[in-house]
Parts: C-alpha cells; structure tokens; sequence
C-alpha cells in the first residue's frame, strides 16, 4: 500500500542506529590505541634506509639454488610435507568422527558436554604449541608433526561434524526406526550417506589448511620443507631458501586445486 513506509524509510525515519555507531567508534579506538601500545613507527619503516636495506635481503635469494642434488632435498621435503598433512588429517577425521557422535548428543547429556569439553580443549591448542609438546614426548621429525596436525586438527574436525549431526533431517532415521531397524542399522542408512559427502568435504578443506602448516611445523622441528627452510635461512643461504620457499608456494597451489576439483565433484554428485 501506498500509505505504508518500507523498511529502509522506517529506518531513516528511525535515525542513525546508535548501536552502531558506538560499535564503530569503539573499533576505531581500539586500532587507535593498539598502535599507540605497540610503538609502531611506521615512518621508519618506509625510510629510505629501511628500503634498501629490504632490497638487498630480497636481493640475496636470487637467483634460487636449482642444481640436481639440492632439488631432490626439496623433492623429498616436499614428499614428507604431504606424507604429514595426509596422514594427520586421516587421523583426525577418524578420531574426529567417532568423538562426534556423543557431541551430538547421541549418548546423553553428560557424555555430549564431556566430548564437546574435549574437542574444545584440542583445537584451542595452536598446532605449533603441539608441534613443540610433541617434540619433546616423541623427538624431532615427521612423526611430531604428524601427532601436533592430528591432535589439533581433531577438535576442528569432531566440532564441525557434530554440529553437521545435529543439523541433518530426522525424518528418514525415523522412518527407519518406526520400520522396525534398530539404532545403528537406522544411523547407518538413514544419517551417515546424508553426512558423509559433507564430511569429506569438510576434511579436504583442513587438509588444504594442513598443508600450510606442515610446512610452518618444521620450524620446531617437526619435518619437512619449514624444517629445510629454517635450516637454511638460519646459515644465510637465502639462495637454497628461495628454492624452498618457491616448493612450499607449487605444493600449496597444487594441493588447493585438487581439493577444489574434489569438493566441486562432491557438491556436483550431490546436487
């Protein structure tokens, strides 16, 4: 009707939403306030000084070490990186699926607060900080890195395929049920085909993610190309780093891809 006011005229009839502004204006304090705490001089840092200084670091990592032997060493770093990322992320979907099942709330109360309680616990643990406790407990190399991706990973995996439980359909468990199935026979037929398209394509997503991080969990010593970078950069051969760093940008781009051509695959089964 003509008489009536649309939403956006009642809005400016309203006036300036309050909330908003002091939301805004708190933000803007806050970014304020955080460079003041800091010190940041960001005058210095786009001296003249300061930018020759950085051209002639980014200078020294070329051109990159390309010889036959040391491509091989990155070769099989990389190998290792994706062996880590694999392997974590395996591990994490199983740990991941069967934590899920009472964070859902299949098994009571006390079990879905109990599980939800742990996979809190796991993904608030950075996976460099488990990269560095498994360190200590099972030694330098892939294995720790493996453990810190599965550990941490677990959480993120158990909580998002929880809540994807919860949010599926009832009816056709239900039906199933009031069929004369039992409990398993219905979750196995009526919500695990409804879920699993959807958790496989949340643990190509982490994968993709774990990727990233195998590479930086080296730093620790967990294996790997960030293991290979930070031995280099650590003796100035910027040259051999560059090579590295060059590596750890193909496998990232070639892993995203995959992934991608995977999870459109899924969506396009699905659909």
């Amino acid at each position: 009707m003509s008489g009536e006011l649309t939403t956006a005229e009642r809005a400016q009839a309203a006036g300036p939403c309050l909330t908003c502004v002091g939301v805004t204006a708190l933000v803007a304090l806050a970014v304020v306030a955080s460079f003041a705490y800091l010190g940041l001089d960001l005058r210095a840092l786009a001296s003249a000084e300061s930018l020759r200084a950085m051209g002639r670091f980014v200078a020294e990592f070329f051109p990159p070490d390309l010889s036959a032997p040391f491509l091989a060493k990155v070769g099989w770093g990389a190998l290792q990186t994706v062996a880590v990322s694999a392997l974590g992320t395996l591990l994490a979907a199983a740990t991941g699926a069967v934590l899920a099942l009472p964070a859902a709330g299949r098994a009571g109360f006390v079990p879905r607060q109990a599980a939800r309680f742990g996979l809190n616990a796991l993904r608030s643990v950075p996976e460099l900080v488990w990269a560095a406790l498994m360190v200590l407990a099972a030694g330098l190399g892939p294995f720790a890195g493996v453990l810190a991706l599965a550990l941490h990973t677990s959480g993120v995996l158990g909580r998002l395929f929880a809540e994807a439980l919860e949010n599926l359909p009832p009816e056709p468990e239900r039906a199933l049920r009031e069929a004369g199935s039992g409990a398993l026979a219905a979750f196995a037929y009526g919500a695990a085909p409804l879920l699993l398209r959807q958790a496989i394509a949340y643990t190509l997503y982490r994968w993709e993610m774990n990727i990233r991080m195998a590479a930086v969990l080296g730093f620790v010593g967990a294996g790997g190309l960030g293991q290979l970078l930070y031995f280099h950069l650590s003796l100035f051969q910027q040259a051999q780093a560059a090579t590295v760093l060059i590596a750890m940008f193909a496998l990232v781009v070639a892993v995203d891809a995959a992934s991608g051509a995977w999870r459109r695959r899924l969506a396009t089964a699905q659909a």
